[in-house]
């Protein structure tokens, strides 16, 4: 088994997250084969996703040997891809996915990401990357913008503090038709005035680890025309549109098309130092834990 951690397992390890009952096992999300099924659609050897549901919050979730889940949230892959790379793909690409559907992403579009150095930010960069759409991203680190132009960016904004807008009017004077914000809280009202007129902004993420946004006046702070709009990754065990994207994302990585963004691999027992690249920032795509069974 193997999985993605995620920039708000920190604030659930923290007791930030709504749902989190401790103790708890952390870990939204993991690939792996079935050891053990009671479901017969799901017979053992089955090559397997499960991502959000619930996972490290209302029950254990995939920082363990094995991950005891709902055989409901499980999404079967066909795939020849290494663990790690599989791992980094569920939650990001599928929030990435379903933001961009929120926003109604179109080939012409101007698209900002906001936090693109995030697993999410960098999912979304691949996804945009494949359309044609001129993208831009932000960072709070200037030494990753070389890097985010090498996975497809077209430009680069430096956030200064939380504010983008003069960076985005120096490369779009009319503002961008789509903002992805992966920040949320307080920096949504400023993605907001980023906007050209009729744009929209999708709020996916809380790397702010603020879940409200604070003095939020949609008659002001909304411009006329434009939307404010969200994706939730509890939106990926709704629908059962989720196993069928994962499975196209999957072969995409595979033929090159989407590429697998990850800053580094740990082993199990060192999730401890996992989590402190995460939390100083250092990450650039996706951190990775591995599980060896001997």
């Amino acid at each position: 088994m193997a999985f993605g951690l995620n920039r708000s397992e920190l604030f659930t390890r923290c007791g930030m997250s709504p749902t989190v009952n401790f103790p708890r096992v952390l870990g939204i999300e993991c690939v792996g084969v079935v050891e053990n099924s009671l479901d017969p659609a799901l017979p053992e050897g089955t090559v397997v996703a499960a991502a959000m549901g619930g996972m490290g919050r209302q029950f254990d979730g995939s920082y363990a040997e094995f991950a005891l889940l709902p055989t409901t949230q499980l999404m079967s892959v066909r795939t020849n891809l290494p663990w790690t790379d599989l791992a980094a793909l569920p939650e990001s690409y599928l929030t990435a996915y379903g933001s961009l559907e929120a926003l109604r992403l179109r080939p012409g579009h101007r698209f900002l990401i906001r936090a693109a150095s995030s697993s999410v930010g960098m999912a979304a960069l691949s996804l945009a990357a494949a359309m044609d759409v001129e993208v831009a991203c932000t960072t709070r680190t200037p030494s990753k913008a070389e890097s985010l132009r090498r996975h497809g960016a077209d430009h680069v904004v430096l956030d200064h503090g939380g504010s983008i807008g003069e960076g985005v009017r120096e490369v779009w004077p009319d503002g961008a038709d789509r903002v992805l914000d992966l920040v949320g809280g307080v920096t949504v009202i400023d993605s907001l005035r980023a906007l050209a007129p009729g744009g929209s902004v999708c709020n996916s993420g809380i790397l702010s680890g603020t879940w409200v946004i604070p003095q939020f006046e949609p008659l002001e702070d909304i411009p006329s025309g434009a939307t404010l709009t969200t994706f939730s990754s509890s939106a990926i065990n709704t629908g059962g549109w989720a196993q069928r994207v994962l499975q196209d994302i999957v072969e995409r990585v595979e033929t090159g098309n989407y590429r697998s963004v990850i800053d580094q691999v740990f082993p199990l027992k060192e999730l401890a130092a996992a989590h402190r690249r995460m939390e100083t920032n250092q990450a650039l795509g996706k951190v990775v834990a591995v599980v060896h069974h001997s």
